[in-house]
């Protein structure tokens, strides 16, 4: 079954509906926004119009770019329903969590859908038999649950649960919508109480408050055990309570108890005795400024639970995570930690051990897929690895012999695991789920690079920092894996001989990873060690290669695509600008970045964006191309970041470039897009030999800026020689406008590069940033 989604409405306004609509808008649909009519109001759609003009001031922004507001139609119930709903292909439900409220206003609703709109509702946890008992026949083959999770433009999560009478082709057309277009990963769920990542996520919540007032841990302690240490979000426990609202987290949990009177652990979807306490005094998290946490200028405050007194956040320390924290993957930190003797060891015990038995006890109550359960919890709540992924961690049959001689039930699921021979749930290509063992699900349009790579002779060659892969189809891809994805001499080496040799396996080359980032750039500390040891002619020739190699993707033979997503910055920047094309993520964060460490884009990045803009005005006669290197000028000299995938192609890439709504098909993506540039016969670049300098005039403009600024105090000394360096090379150097080569740009690049890395302050400020992560202004 096929589905064209091209206008949506939203109902209602909240931080929920108006997200979505956000994400929608980003995506190309066209997007209503509808809202109560506000009583004795003179605008009747305030609140709709209220919602949009806040999406402007949220932080992490939901807009992908600012101008994507305008795209929100707002308007009300009374004047705008049957005008936009009769050509609505979606309409979806985001009213208050209430099901009377729901069916009200779907009577109101249903008249005026056209026969094939699919009409769904955003409950975290409201039964859809429910909500959809009194919808028509016809109406409720085309109702769902889509319960995305907030922030939608950030949480990859979205739950997606049938009715009774759901359509299943419309259901699979839908699920294939919310993931290609949306970027979404999906999870159906059964219609049980708070569905998957809710259920097993308000049992991990209440198990942690009560393993921590049972081992009397503090706030601070909780958080620095179930953060970034086991693979979890640095806002761990508290301080996403904070972010989401501790009303919000008492009442899913309180909801829940109610939900689930068999349920044998419903006592821990009660709120503690502290919590309640917070909920009389207001103390709600971010929201009222005053929650698990608070910030008091720069100092920040952790709530001590047995006084309910704000003190000053500690620095907890346990030796179960000093001794862990160097193993890289985090189920290996996990497995370590558990086996320790502190305070710290206890609680992750009993808490992840705890909660990975209760999911495997749900099986198949809420979903007979132990696969969907783990996406779940990783996808919506941040969770590192789900529960099945930490018991094979851990080890399961470790997890249930310790848990029964704890006097603790093992699952069904567990023991016929464990009976059956196996070790663990996912082995190979199969994992262990109430039938048996079964193939993992296939995704479509991802490919996951660990199983590429497994394939016999797919790896042609590798060293530290990267490597060139076979990744089917007639394309290659040059892989960044050195830590962070850094780069350095191996990266540039690998790039190079990928753009050489990639004729002779390949129609097409992809860059790109599936890491943390794409890369945060060039490795600081090997650049400022041998700056120190004044090793010029090393770090000359390392410039040159990086250019090289760059330069040589540009003319390769046969088309190079860039897949960059997450951190791109620096050198990561400068490898995209060299693509034949570009495909990024939807959250790519891409900037040119050297200014903040006293340096300058060398790997022939300031000469791309002075070539780009300089072509902006390319055939035009009498156009003027100052203000286009400007701009250039400022996205460097500022060290601006783009704050999506879309703002990044604005501000740096070509219109030609496109945007991958789901980070899991980026490489599938540029795959893809690197086969039609093939297919369509591309034609390689040449290294340009006449490119515009504007030279002296344009450079002494750029100069009284810097001036003004310096002498103004808004820049310091420092600050002003590295902005005259960007001038003087997106300029073409201090000499008389005319024709230079492409190359004449990349040597005054690599000049101001060495020159900036020997002076004292540039070399102070990249020891600053690799002590603090932190630029320091000297």
């Amino acid at each position: 079954m096929s589905l064209s989604i091209r206008k949506a409405v939203v109902l209602g306004a909240g931080t929920m509906g108006a997200q979505v609509a956000a994400h929608l808008a980003a995506q190309g649909i066209e997007v209503a926004l509808l809202d109560l009519v506000p009583e004795g109001a003179t605008d009747r759609s305030a609140l709709a119009k209220r919602a949009v003009e806040n999406l402007k001031k949220m932080k992490p922004s939901p807009l992908a770019v600012p101008e994507l507001a305008a795209a929100i139609r707002p308007g009300n119930f009374d004047d705008d329903l049957a005008r936009e709903l009769k050509d609505a292909d979606w309409v979806f439900e985001a009213v208050l969590e209430d099901l009377s409220v729901k069916q009200a206003l779907f009577a109101r609703v249903v008249p005026h859908l056209k026969k094939t709109a699919v009409l769904s509702t955003n409950t975290s946890g409201l039964p859809i038999v429910q909500a959809g008992a009194a919808l028509p026949a016809d109406v409720q083959r085309r109702f769902l649950g889509t319960h995305f999770f907030n922030p939608p433009r950030y949480l990859k999560l979205l739950e997606t649960i049938p009715g009774p009478h759901t359509d299943p082709g419309l259901l699979l057309a839908m699920e294939r919508f919310c993931e290609a277009t949306l970027g979404k990963g999906v999870v159906r769920c059964k219609d049980t109480p708070n569905f998957i990542a809710n259920r097993i996520g308000s049992y991990g919540l209440g198990k942690a408050l009560a393993v921590m007032q049972a081992l009397e841990l503090s706030i601070e302690e909780v958080d620095a055990l179930t953060g970034p240490a086991i693979g979890r979000a640095k806002s761990a426990t508290f301080r996403t309570g904070d972010i989401a609202g501790v009303d919000i987290c008492v009442k899913v949990a309180q909801n829940l108890y109610d939900a689930v009177p068999g349920d044998p652990e419903r006592e821990l979807f009660l709120p503690p005795a502290f919590m309640k306490a917070m909920l009389e005094k207001k103390w709600l998290g971010d929201k009222t400024g005053v929650g698990f946490y608070k910030k008091e200028g720069k100092d920040i405050f952790a709530l001590d639970w047995k006084t309910l007194e704000h003190k000053p956040k500690g620095k907890p320390k346990f030796a179960s995570l000093e001794a862990a924290k160097d193993l890289a993957d985090p189920g290996a930190r996990i497995a370590a930690i558990v086996q320790g003797t502190d305070k710290g060891a206890a609680f992750l015990w009993q808490a992840l051990s705890a909660t990975s038995l209760y999911a495997a006890s749900l099986v198949p109550e809420i979903s007979d897929d132990v696969v969907a359960i783990d996406r779940a919890m990783e996808w919506g709540y941040a969770w590192g690895l789900g529960p099945f992924r930490v018991m094979d961690a851990i080890g399961v049959k470790v997890v249930a012999e310790r848990a029964a001689k704890e006097g603790r039930p093992v699952p069904k699921l567990v023991a016929d695991l464990l009976a059956s021979g196996r070790t663990s749930f996912y082995e190979g290509d199969t994992v262990w789920g109430p039938k048996g063992a079964e193939p993992l699900p296939r995704r479509e349009g991802v490919v996951a690079l660990p199983a590429v790579k497994a394939r016999a002779g797919a790896v042609l060659k590798k060293n530290a920092g990267a490597s060139f892969v076979d990744l089917g189809d007639g394309v290659g891809l040059v892989e960044f894996h050195s830590k962070m994805n850094s780069l350095g001499t191996d990266t540039f080496s690998m790039l190079a001989h990928a753009a050489k040799e990639g004729r002779n396996h390949f129609d097409a080359l992809v860059i790109g990873n599936q890491g943390d980032n794409f890369t945060v750039g060039a490795n600081l500390m090997l650049a400022l060690l041998a700056a120190q040891e004044e090793e010029w002619d090393e770090l000359e020739l390392s410039i040159r290669q990086f250019q090289r190699a760059n330069m040589a993707m540009k003319c390769a033979d046969i088309p190079v695509v860039v897949a960059p997503f997450g951190l791109t910055l620096g050198g990561g920047c400068e490898i995209a600008l060299h693509g034949a094309r570009v495909r990024l993520s939807a959250e790519t964060y891409m900037g040119l970045v050297e200014v903040g460490v006293g340096l300058i884009p060398a790997g022939g990045g300031t000469k791309e964006m002075a070539l780009r803009a300089l072509d902006r005005v390319a055939g035009v006669d009498g156009a003027d191309a100052f203000p286009f290197v400007k701009r250039a000028f400022d996205l460097i000299a500022f060290g601006k970041v783009a704050t999506s995938g879309a703002e990044a192609r604005q501000w740096f890439l070509n219109p030609a470039d496109s945007v991958s709504p789901h980070p899991d098909r980026l490489i599938g993506d540029a795959k893809q897009v690197a086969l039609g540039l093939a297919r369509a016969g591309y034609r390689p670049a040449s290294p340009r030999a006449a490119v515009p300098a504007l030279g002296r005039p344009a450079l002494s403009i750029f100069k009284m800026g810097i001036y003004n600024a310096q002498k103004g105090g808004q820049i310091s000394d420092h600050d002003a020689l590295i902005a005259g360096k960007v001038a003087h090379i997106l300029c073409g150097g201090d000499r008389a406008p005319g024709l230079v080569s492409e190359q004449h740009y990349l040597d005054l690049e690599r000049e101001a590069f060495l020159s900036l890395l020997g002076t004292r302050k540039t070399q102070e400020r990249i020891g600053h940033m690799l002590k603090t992560g932190k630029p320091l202004r000297n």
